[in-house]
């Protein structure tokens, strides 16, 4: 048995002491591009500034021919771009790939001091993240790093789900998770192809006129149907793991790219719930995430009045009609202190939020 003095110890001679606080950056997307792209590289420059985290992808998406030209133009970018606010993020092969062991070995000791999140797909357990941990603790330690790695776990298979808590909870490393949308779908067997978003067979329908009797195909066009969101209950168990062991939670990948209202519903419905980010695919998904995942200007206003109006915080008032208390004021912190977080880095929202 561990004991939990020893859980803020590194896990090799010479590596960094882990953090004992998840760092909250601004985080609205996790932008995807593909390293073994020269092209794509080469566009690298532009996209960093116009991100949050920008994230090189060496898993799905990369053809098996690719890998290894995919994990050197990660390097390069690494090693020549100025990445001045922006995260630098990747995505490694699955854990059970013949790629994983060389992506970690040489993205750590080549570019670990410039990597400030390792993706780690199809996490299953704890012992997936325990893995990732001591190994990473070890090239640290070869590399001379002086800053810990951190680690994020993609949600993409039903054992995944039903060990959510222990994988948030396995490793001072663990930044937060993503939903992974179409591999959890597969292994669930869903009947679905999409990837992410509702489906307009998942729905619920208006009850038939009052006093009919009879409840056939006639009745159908006069009942109103309302389409459901397949993710809803894998979003809130996700986010109340992270929340609850102090980590964060991000939406994945929404896979229509065309359909940009959808994907801002479906960015949105999981904003609400408490993710603090999305996947984007196609620089057109940028400026939906954030758009959404960045407080509207009116909602930090009222936030600003209620928490002026609540003086320290306890007992309740009544503000434009409505009951304002002590939870209310939480409420309002979190939203004031996301959009500061975001104004510091975006001068048009500071400008909008009145910070400036």
């Amino acid at each position: 048995m561990r004991s939990a003095k020893d859980f803020f110890k590194p896990l090799a001679v010479g590596a960094p002491e882990p953090v004992r606080e998840i760092p909250v950056k601004p985080s609205r997307m996790i932008h995807f591009f593909p390293p073994s792209i020269p092209k794509m590289v080469a566009k690298v420059p532009d996209i960093a500034p116009t991100v949050d985290i920008l994230l090189g992808n060496l898993e799905d998406g990369v053809p098996m021919a690719d890998k290894e030209a995919a994990r050197a133009g990660l390097v390069e970018v690494g090693e020549t771009v100025e990445m001045g606010s922006t995260q630098l993020w990747t995505r490694v092969n699955s854990l059970d790939s013949p790629w994983c062991l060389d992506d970690l070995t040489t993205l750590v000791t080549e570019i670990g001091d410039k990597l400030d999140v390792i993706m780690i797909p199809k996490v299953e357990g704890p012992e997936d993240i325990h893995y990732v941990d001591r190994l990473l603790a070890q090239l640290e330690a070869r590399a001379g790093l002086t800053k810990p790695l951190l680690v994020h776990a993609i949600l993409e298979t039903a054992r995944g789900v039903a060990n959510v808590e222990e994988i948030c909870a396995a490793s001072p490393r663990m930044q937060g998770l993503s939903l992974g949308p179409a591999d959890l779908a597969a292994n669930r067997r869903m009947k679905t192809t999409r990837v992410g978003g509702g489906h307009p067979g998942y729905l619920v329908r208006q009850d038939p006129p009052s006093g009919s009797g009879e409840r056939g195909p006639d009745h159908e066009a006069d009942r109103t149907t309302y389409q459901q969101d397949l993710w809803h209950y894998t979003i809130a168990r996700m986010v109340d793991a992270c929340v609850a062991n102090g980590i964060l939670p991000f939406y994945g990948p929404f896979g229509d790219i065309a359909d940009t209202v959808a994907c801002e519903d479906q960015f949105r419905n999981a904003y609400l719930l408490g993710c603090v980010g999305a996947w984007s695919l196609h620089p057109v998904q940028i400026g939906i995430a954030k758009k959404v995942f960045s407080p509207d200007p009116a909602e930090v206003a009222h936030a600003q009045r209620v928490i002026e109006a609540m003086g320290d915080g306890t007992g309740a008032i009544m503000l434009d009609g409505k009951m304002e208390d002590d939870a209310s004021v939480k409420q309002c912190h979190v939203v004031v202190e996301l959009a500061r977080s975001l104004a510091e880095r975006d001068p048009d929202l500071a400008a909008a939020y009145g910070f400036r």
